[in-house]
């Protein structure tokens, strides 16, 4: 083991491992923090560990222990570098959550400077002069501006980054990148003699991403996204692919209806929410929306709307008994525009709104795991890590890329999960992640894990 991984949610782990088996390393992905002592099976050869907390948006100081408790973990089972791995739009409030676990980090490493980088040009993300972009946006003008629970509205990652940390923050700007491993270097010891702890790091293709990766080869802490990791080799001479003898691209052989779940309210959502409505017009489709003002309002409410779902996923398994080249599909959806949950807001409170949905999109996952539901499409961060949690999955291998930062994964139970952070995924996403899975269906529909 040389690589030990702290996700702050469970999409982005998989986002990570997905780019760290591309890049070639051997790669176990554990959802959720190992309890008392709890050693998962780890596979000869494995190379790299992500460790998925639920950590992003919970209080500062819960989210320093479970990040401290996990890097201890994988320090005990080998681990030599630490990858903490934040979103790539750095969601954060200036109470936290990046500050804070970054600064604990570095003490207990005793790293002298971190890298600081969320740049994952494929998804979109880009770093110049210090500044986070969108696509071709700035971060503060792009929709994470009208995040629920952690609205970017400065762009200037080293301005929000000092407003988190007790430490001096820096920059290695595009100028330093483009000359190469030895100038990052360089940069990066006249930063430590200035004091500074960690230093953000411009990346607007994926070269600088490579040449970033190596420079920052023996630092003991890194803070990024998931697109570092396609500029960091592993030791030695490893061949590509995961350790559970899966290679990368497998596609997971699982039948039977599917059910997608969407928590987030991001602009790439609500497009892919759109579409798949659209779609449900001429295919038959199901799908149910998410009222969090009704749901939150009466138990009869909620009695009512479960027992919707519950009518649903009893007639998707009686379609899904018949042999068919298309899955079942049936979408849950909370996804909405900003300017309605902002009244959504208004009236329940932004933490218990946010609280409603996970526990609704849950109890509809545990619902669906109980009539023998085994795809499963999850759109949003925090919803991704509730729904994870009901259908008590631990392990995942990574297989197939969909969309950039998005994978298939087969859990051991045979679950076949796509577990999607809310702004990545291409407008069709939700049609086209489970056509792959149709597609992959030997002839005869005999199941198993490729």
């Amino acid at each position: 083991m040389h690589l030990g991984c702290i996700a702050d949610d469970f999409t982005g782990a998989t986002d990570l491992a997905n780019n760290l088996v591309r890049t070639g390393w051997p790669t176990v992905l554990c959802l959720g923090l190992p309890q008392d002592g709890e050693a998962p099976d780890l596979p000869d050869g494995t190379q790299a560990v992500v460790i998925a907390l639920k950590s992003r948006t919970i209080p500062a100081d819960a989210a320093v222990a479970e990040s401290l408790a996990a890097w201890r973990w994988l320090r005990a089972v080998g681990a030599q570098q630490c990858y903490f791995k934040v979103c790539s739009t750095f969601d954060s409030t200036d109470r936290g959550n990046i500050g804070p676990v970054a600064d604990a980090l570095s003490q207990e490493l005793d790293a002298p400077i971190a890298v600081v980088c969320p740049a994952f040009p494929g998804g979109g993300r880009t770093v110049f002069r210090g500044h986070l972009f969108v696509g071709d946006q700035l971060l503060s003008d792009s929709g994470m501006k009208d995040h629920p629970l952690t609205p970017m509205t400065d762009s200037n990652l080293v301005r929000v980054l000092q407003r988190q940390s007790r430490h001096r923050i820096g920059l290695i700007d595009y100028l330093t990148i483009a000359k190469g491993v030895s100038a990052i270097r360089g940069r990066l010891e006249n930063l430590k003699s200035e004091q500074v702890r960690m230093a953000i790091a411009d990346a607007t293709c994926d070269a600088d991403l490579e040449v970033l990766g190596a420079a920052s080869q023996g630092l003991s802490l890194l803070v990024a996204g998931s697109g570092l990791a396609l500029g960091i080799r592993p030791p030695g001479n490893l061949p590509p692919g995961n350790p559970a003898g899966a290679r990368p691209g497998f596609v997971p052989q699982v039948k039977g209806p599917a059910v997608l779940l969407s928590g987030s309210c991001s602009s790439a959502s609500l497009g892919q929410v759109r579409h798949y409505l659209g779609q449900a017009r001429n295919t038959g489709d199901r799908a149910l929306r998410v009222d969090p003002l009704e749901l939150g309002r009466s138990s009869e409410a909620r009695a009512r709307f479960f027992a919707e779902v519950d009518t649903l996923l009893d007639a998707m398994q009686r379609v899904g008994s018949v042999q068919a080249a298309r899955s079942p599909r049936m979408l849950v959806y909370a996804t909405m525009p900003p300017e309605e949950l902002r009244g959504v807001q208004q009236v329940l409170g932004r933490e218990r709104a946010s609280a409603l949905v996970e526990e609704v999109m849950a109890s509809v996952a545990r619902r669906g795991l109980q009539r023998g539901i085994r795809r499963w499409v999850v759109a949003g961060g925090e919803t991704s890590g509730a729904v994870a949690q009901a259908l008590q999955v631990r392990l995942l291998r990574i297989g197939s890329q969909i969309d950039p930062g998005v994978p298939w994964t087969a859990s051991g139970q045979g679950l076949a999960l796509a577990l999607k952070s809310g702004n990545f995924g291409g407008e069709d996403f939700f049609s086209r992640s489970l056509d792959m899975l149709d597609a992959a269906m030997p002839a005869g529909g005999d199941e198993g894990a490729a």
